[in-house]
This record gives C-alpha cells, structure tokens and sequence, in this order.
C-alpha cells in the first residue's frame, strides 16, 4: 500500500510497506543571494585610463615610424626612392670613422707593445737578482756579476720609466678612441635615424601630393604633414649637433696627438739612446700631466 502526498509542493513519496525505500531528496532547491548581483570589479580611474590610451598611442606612433623607417631604408637600397645627402658632411662623417679605425689599430698594437715590454722589464729585474746573487757565492767572478748586475738594474729602472710613458700613451689613446670618438659617433648614429625617419614621411607626404584628393588623402596627408615637419626639426637640430661635435673633435685630436706623440717619442728616443737624464726629464712632465688631466 502506497501513499503519496505533497508536502509543502516539495514532492516526497512514502510507502508503508517499506518506509524507507522509496524517501527522496527534493529534485532541485533554488537559493537567491541577496549579494550575487554585486559586482566585484572596481572601476579604474581616469588617470589610468589616460595613461593606458598615451601607451597604446605611442605604441602605434612607434610601430608605424618603424615599418616606413624599414621600409624607406629598404627602398633606397634597393635604388626606388631617393634620400637626402649631404656630401660635405657625410665625407667628414666617414673621415672620422676611418680614423678612428687607425687609431684603435694604434691603441691595439701600443698595448702589445706595452706588455711585451713590461715583461721584459720583469726579466731584466730577475736577471739582476740572479747577478747580484751570484757575485757574493762566486768570489772569483764577484767583479763581473756585480758590474751586470748593476747594469740590469739601471736597464729596469730606465724600462719602468719607459713603460709608464707607454702606459700614459696608451690609457690617452683609449680615451681618444673609446670615449671622445664614440661619443661622436653615437651622436651621428642618431642623425642618421633621424634622416631616415625624415625621408620616410617626406617620401609619404609627396605621394599623398601627388594622390586624387578625396578626404581621406586630404586628412592622411594633414597628419602626414604634421609628422613630417616635427621629423624635420629633428633632423635638422641633429644635423646641426654632428656638425659642431666634429668641429670640436678634430681641433682636440689634433692638439691632443701633438702633444702625446711628442712625449712617446721622447721617452722611446731617450731610453734606447741610454739619456737618463731626458727620460727623467719626460717622467717628470708625465706626473705633471696626471695630475692635471685637463691639460693632457
């Protein structure tokens, strides 16, 4: 016997043969939270949003500066579009990095120069010891060791003086080449991208000249134009920066050069010549020289 009956519209089902067997659980319950429909997210600032459209612009900017920048460099290498020269200064230009190719030749080879001979010196240092050594064991040479002996000393100190002339040479040249050239140089790389950049939008502005005018041309050829003249200013202060940093460049190289070849050609001339006195002379302009580096 089977008795079914509704409580609350909710469903259960009994029977009394078997209380238990047939019991069940509602099918579903539905339960509403009074804080579901809250939403969780706070919305940003608008300083934020600001600050995330100027990232996003000038991500733009810099990606399509980029393709026309590739693309021009392509293009005038491939002789489809022309660029603008300036012959003068691209020849002082490309004097400069020849030399500073030549002198890095010079930095590479006086620094060989400085450790072979610095190992020399050491030798000729051991070599008087072992002279000096020998002429207190050997009473029947004692003379002849102690005359060599002393000229291996005379020849060290001479040869440290020397070396530090060439030392001086060489941490001169360095700066010459690793840090006042370099410096220009990487001052003429900017120019040059800016060049680039400059012909890119010059070439895009004469083609939306050159296009029909419809609006869209007439709009892209505003925003072209506005680009344009911004790359302009660049280029031309750019330009102007290289020309003055060469100018000044060369009248330092020179007067530099003058005076640390001089003093290389001393200390070379006075230690192979055996003028201790000369080479005394040139180490004492060295120490005023390294204590006033300016005046080097």
């Amino acid at each position: 016997v089977e008795e079914e009956y509704q409580e609350d519209s909710v469903g259960h089902k009994r029977s009394y043969s078997n209380p238990g067997a047939d019991l069940r659980r509602p099918g579903s319950l539905h339960f509403s939270s009074a804080t579901s429909s809250i939403s969780l997210t706070t919305p940003g600032s608008p300083g934020e949003a600001l600050v995330k459209n100027n990232k996003l612009e000038n991500m733009k900017k810099w990606t399509i500066s980029t393709y026309k920048c590739s693309r021009q460099s392509l293009y005038e290498k491939l002789g489809k579009t022309s660029k603008t020269v300036d012959p003068e200064l691209d020849d002082q230009i490309e004097t400069l990095r020849d030399t500073q190719r030549k002198y890095s030749n010079i930095l590479r080879t006086a620094k060989a120069l400085s450790s072979h001979f610095y190992n020399m010196v050491q030798t000729q240092n051991s070599l008087g010891s072992c002279f000096s050594d020998l002429a207190h064991k050997s009473p029947e040479l004692q003379q002849e060791f102690l005359f060599n002996a002393e000229a291996q000393r005379n020849l060290t100190k001479n040869g440290q003086q020397l070396l530090a002339s060439l030392n001086f040479f060489v941490s001169s040249m360095n700066t010459i080449v690793n840090k006042t050239m370099e410096d220009s140089l990487l001052t003429v790389k900017q120019y040059e991208v800016a060049r680039v950049e400059y012909d890119a939008y010059r070439t895009d502005l004469e083609y939306y000249a050159a296009s029909r005018e419809t609006e869209a041309n007439q709009q892209k050829m505003s925003e072209t134009q506005i680009r344009f003249n911004e790359k302009k200013d660049e280029f031309e202060k750019l330009r102007s920066d290289v020309q003055i940093k060469l100018k000044f460049l060369d009248e330092n190289r020179v007067k530099v050069m003058a005076k640390q070849l001089l003093v290389f050609h001393t200390a070379v001339s006075a230690y192979f010549s055996g003028n201790q006195a000369a080479l005394g002379e040139n180490m004492e302009q060295l120490a005023g020289k390294m204590k006033s580096p300016a005046a080097s």
